[in-house]
């Protein structure tokens, strides 16, 4: 199973960008999917997470800006980014989790926003 993010790049603050996460090879049924992301020096923290039903949940720091979506058909999960702050520069990871309990990670793809 590989995970590829994408979409991450450099933008000024109150902009906006939209990660995507496609996966691929041989996977049991995906559950959740996930973006968490870890700033330089700190721990990795949870972003989002988008259901197999579609109920989503957000961090508090993230809630009302970003929004998780997904494709079941490819296999995608999504974030949209808006209202972007210095404070979420960041490396952003994706990762599902099957109904088996498996859980994948993603190789992390770099925002950076300028003040």
């Amino acid at each position: 199973v590989q995970l590829q993010a994408y979409g991450g790049g450099l933008v000024q603050a109150g902009g906006s960008l939209r990660l995507s996460c496609a996966a691929s090879g041989s996977i049991f049924s995906i559950n959740g999917m996930s973006w968490y992301r870890q700033a330089p020096g700190k721990q990795r923290e949870w972003v989002a997470t988008i259901g197999s039903v579609g109920l989503r949940n957000y961090a508090d720091s993230v809630k009302g800006r970003f929004t998780i979506s997904r494709d079941n058909a490819k296999n995608t999960v999504n974030l949209q980014m808006n209202s972007l702050k210095p404070e979420d520069t960041a490396i952003y990871y994706c990762k599902i989790t099957t109904m088996n309990r498996s859980a994948y990670w993603g190789q992390g793809t770099q925002v950076t926003v300028s003040s």
